[in-house]
């Protein structure tokens, strides 16, 4: 059963027809708990939705957790360990390991993609669901991607979204991103909107740009809800330690999609393509003008993209 925090009850959002929770806890290890939230009817597919580097929840856009509802599905968004409202982890990264770890240097992190993975079968079992469909954003595909293989019972379909396989010679980062990558943020709120606003800038999709507004309130939000520079190290040292997948990607029976723009500056188009190529029978959308984000404009693509994918899963 869903573990509350105080005064929080489950509501309707009537302008759409779709329950949607309030931001519920999960218990799901004496260190952990993990921050969710769920829209639509829980009798429905379940659809657990993964987010990517230091991206809390809200990142899937609530709109678009609505519209996968109402095609069928109780929509579970979580915030990963070290991110939002969920628990943060112990252990410190210092740039020197990112470094070595980014030339290929063996470094012992605090966790790997492996914890990762683990946490989202865990945030399952919490819920009482036998197995779900996975999406993910990023590095939110590749905890998917590493739930399908280690736990393929529980995976009822796959969509892996701007993500990669693991191995380094696809999916890289353009150059132009280096600079700010490695910048050092300074401290406090109006710091971290600053360096988050430029982030965007840099890789969001050019066909589908944002506003200086619509960046500011998105950084803002992030922040409100809990942001931890550690946490992003920590998680970005899972991500350069992981292993390559594609090997056993092609033992995954799961129906997969995989969608992929092909303006995205910060997980090159190569990283799709590589997925799609080791999961079997996996279904490959390129979209063009899009960039490292999940603009309005295409969430029907999205949702759509979701919808025939589980459609092809097996009945559970």
């Amino acid at each position: 059963m869903a573990s509350r925090t105080p005064q929080q009850d489950d509501r309707t959002d009537d302008a759409h027809d779709v329950a949607v929770s309030e931001e519920l806890l999960a218990p799901v290890r004496p260190d952990l708990e993990l921050c969710y939230q769920t829209f639509g009817d829980p009798d429905d597919e379940p659809l657990l939705l993964v987010m990517g580097l230091g991206g809390p929840m809200t990142w899937w856009d609530a709109e678009l957790c609505r519209m996968l509802a109402r095609r069928g599905f109780y929509v579970v968004r979580y915030d990963n360990r070290d991110t939002g409202r969920s628990s943060r982890m112990p252990g410190r990264v210092g740039r020197t390991a990112l470094v070595r770890a980014f030339a290929g240097t063996k470094v012992r992190a605090p966790y790997s993609m492996t914890d990762l993975a683990g946490d989202a079968v865990a945030l399952l079992d919490h819920l009482g669901v036998r197995s779900a469909h996975l999406a993910g954003v990023s590095m939110g595909g590749m905890i998917v991607q590493t739930v399908a293989i280690a736990e393929p019972s529980r995976v009822r379909s796959v969509a892996s979204i701007m993500s990669t396989t693991g191995k380094r010679t696809v999916g890289w980062q353009h150059p132009s991103l280096l600079p700010a990558l490695i910048a050092r943020a300074g401290a406090g709120r109006e710091a971290y909107v600053r360096s988050s606003e430029k982030m965007w800038q840099l890789i969001g999709s050019p066909a589908y740009p944002q506003t200086e507004e619509e960046r500011r309130a998105r950084a803002e939000e992030t922040f409100d809800r809990g942001v931890s520079a550690h946490g992003v190290m920590r998680q970005m040292l899972a991500i350069l330690t992981q292993p390559d997948r594609a090997p056993r990607l092609r033992a995954v029976t799961a129906p997969a999609v995989v969608v992929h723009g092909l303006a995205d500056k910060m997980v090159h188009v190569s990283g799709g393509r590589a997925t799609a190529r080791a999961l079997p029978g996996a279904e490959l959308l390129l979209v063009d003008g899009m960039g490292h984000d999940m603009p309005p404009a295409l969430f029907e693509t999205f949702v759509a993209a979701i919808r025939r994918t589980a459609d092809r899963a097996r009945p559970a």
